[in-house]
Parts: structure tokens; C-alpha cells; sequence
């Protein structure tokens, strides 16, 4: 197991819309309060993205979902968005149906937050046979996967802080938070294509004027990113927190993409991070390939690639494993607030094979 240094506050994700789109059966409950401020326990998270990820992931799903099922340390699950490869997995409701389906077989709560390939990329005929308003296919993304506002799916279904109940952001079921072993968790809507940047193009359905343009999207999104980043900090600061993890899709310092999409983001979470001054763990996906660094540190090559990033040495990044072309596993991560060395946080790589 490899340590990497970090005090976390706590805050996750999850949304909520229509729960009739469920046909699974009610699980199990298990709510408890968003904000544990006393808990000192270790607290263990399974961590997975971008799967799964064309038909041979699609195949492995339910043995991952059983691995992690039988990981006696696991108290919850968290995917980071990409639950669909872009050109090989269609946009349609029947497939998002069946993952669905797949995800409620996980028997902890499980927090979800979605990824460019289930909407802002669901425009292309070419990739997703058919074309789809973006717009569109995130309000099916959080009618499916977002029931219950504030409330994970799972068996044991956990209660969340949401955006939704803010009046201003309340279409942002996706955006959830919570706090476990003196750290906060949130999780929020950043996705890659650039932020959603990348042009929809034409044609665009015909239902296109139904749905907030690509403009309107990016506006709004970026306000309620904002507002929650805001909240995040001031809970962890309100509350005493050891760290903040921070969890969303796009993976912002990918050299091989378009990046102007997260300029703003990157900028907010480093003045954030550098003036709540304890450890801050960002987790991403998107990129597939693991990688663990210190992106806004000054040393770092990655500092440069969007200007004006303040230096916050005490942020780690880690993109986790993903794709078709990557190796299943999931990544088993732990905050013991207890570590007398300080590291409150580890982790480790599990491996289906």
C-alpha cells in the first residue's frame, strides 16, 4: 500500500430527479447525517471511472462489482464519471437502462457523477448512432442515476448534501457533498470535451430548442461549480476539516486535449486549497491511464498549462485507471484520521485479475 500526504474534509456526490425510472427493487436504508463532524474511524472508498468501457469491461462489470462487493473495508463506491466508451457504446436510454441496472448491484452507497461520453458528446451520429441534444441527455442522465435529491444509490443508500436545495443551482442534483473521518467530499459536474467547449455542431435534433443551448449550459454549470467549490471550503473550514477530496470527471492537465474549458476551475480550486492550507486530493478520471502528481506544485510541469494557477503544494491528484485498453481494477483509498505520521491517506490498486 503507497501513502501519499493528505488531510481530507469530506464531501461527495450525488443526484436526483424522477425516481419511477428505477425498476429495481427499494433497497435497504441507511441515511445518517451528510456532516459526521465526530467520526475518527478510518473510512475506505472504492474508486472507479471510465468503466465501464466498450464490451470486454461491459463483460468484467459484474466481477468488478462483486470484488468490490466483497471488500470487507469498502463503505462506498465512487465512480467519476464515462460510463460509456464514446464511439462504441450508443447514447440511447436502453443502454443507460442497463447500467442502471448493473450499478444497483453494488451493496454500498454508491456515488455517481457523470462524464462528457453519457451527454455533452451524445450530439455525434457518427460516435452514438443517432444524434441527441447534449442538454437533453444530461436531464435523462440525472431523471436515471439522481432519483432521490441528496440520497446515493446503492444497497445501503446514504444521505447527501446537494445543490439541489439551493434555489439558485437546483437543476444540480449531481453536485453532493459529505463528510466522513474529519474530511469533506464533493463532488461536482466538470467533464471533459473541454468543459463541454467542444462544439455540438449541426444538425442538432430537432427537440434541440426544448433544452438549454451549449452557451447556457456552460454559464450555468460553471456558476453552480463555483457556488459548490465555495461551499466545499467553507464547510471544511466551519467544521475543522483534516482534508477536502474533490471528485468530478475531466482530467484538467490532460496534455493531449483541449484545456481553455478549465482555466477558471483550476484557478478556484488552487486559491482555495492554498488558503485552506491542509491536504486536498482531487480524484479524476478521463485520461484513463493512472497517474498520481502534484499539479499545483510549483516543480510540476503540469503548472504551467493553465496560466495564472496558484501554487498550492498541498493538492494531490490521482487519475484513476480506465478504458478499454487499461487493466479492470478498482483503487481502494483511506483516510485514517487516527495516522500518527500524518498521512491520513492511502491507497492502493485492486486488480479483477
Amino acid at each position: 500500500m503507497r501513502r501519499v500526504a493528505a488531510s481530507l474534509a469530506m464531501l461527495v456526490m450525488v443526484v436526483a430527479c424522477s425516481p419511477e425510472r428505477s425498476t429495481a427493487p427499494a433497497p435497504s436504508m441507511s441515511i445518517g447525517n451528510p456532516v459526521n463532524t465526530g467520526s475518527k474511524e478510518p473510512y475506505t472508498l472504492a474508486v472507479i471511472g471510465d468503466t465501464p468501457y466498450g464490451p470486454e469491461k461491459l463483460a468484467e462489470f459484474p466481477a468488478l462489482t462483486d470484488l468490490i462487493n466483497g471488500d470487507p473495508k469498502v463503505a462506498l463506491v465512487a465512480h467519476l464519471g464515462d460510463i460509456k466508451a464514446g464511439s462504441s457504446s450508443p447514447c440511447t436510454n436502453e443502454y443507460m437502462d442497463s447500467i442502471r441496472v448493473l450499478f444497483d448491484r453494488f451493496k454500498d452507497p454508491f456515488v455517481y457523477t457523470p462524464g462528457d461520453n453519457e451527454w455533452t458528446d451524445c450530439h455525434a451520429a457518427s460516435k452514438n448512432n443517432g444524434l441527441y441534444t447534449p442538454t437533453e441527455r444530461l436531464a435523462f442522465v440525472r431523471s436515471l442515476f439522481f432519483p432521490v435529491a441528496g440520497q446515493s444509490l446503492g444497497g445501503r443508500r446514504k444521505q447527501l448534501l446537494t445543490e439541489a436545495d439551493d434555489p439558485a443551482n437546483s437543476a444540480y442534483v449531481e453536485n453532493t457533498m459529505w463528510m466522513e473521518s474529519q474530511v469533506v467530499f464533493a463532488a461536482l459536474n466538470i467533464t471533459g470535451s473541454n468543459n463541454d467547449r467542444t462544439s455540438w455542431g449541426t444538425p442538432l435534433p430537432a427537440d434541440a430548442a426544448n433544452y438549454p443551448s451549449q452557451a447556457a449550459e456552460q454559464l450555468s454549470r460553471a456558476q453552480a461549480n463555483r457556488d459548490w467549490l465555495d461551499k466545499t471550503f467553507a464547510i471544511a473550514a466551519e467544521n475543522n476539516a483534516s482534508a477536502v477530496v474533490l471528485l468530478f470527471q475531466a482530467d484538467m492537465w490532460d496534455p493531449t486535449a483541449s484545456l481553455s474549458g478549465f482555466d477558471d476551475v483550476v484557478i478556484q480550486i488552487g486559491s482555495l486549497s492554498a488558503a485552506f492550507g491542509k491536504p486536498v486530493l482531487l480524484l479524476e478520471g478521463d485520461s484513463h491511464i493512472f497517474r498520481v502528481d502534484n499539479p499545483y506544485s510549483a516543480a510540476s510541469p503540469l503548472h504551467g498549462m493553465h496560466a495564472a494557477t496558484p501554487i498550492a503544494d498541498n493538492v494531490t491528484r490521482i487519475v484513476v485507471e480506465g478504458s478499454a485498453a487499461g487493466r479492470t481494477e478498482y483503487l481502494r483509498l483511506t483516510i485514517d484520521p487516527q495516522n500518527d505520521g500524518g498521512q491520513i491517506f492511502s491507497y492502493e490498486r485492486v486488480p479483477l485479475h
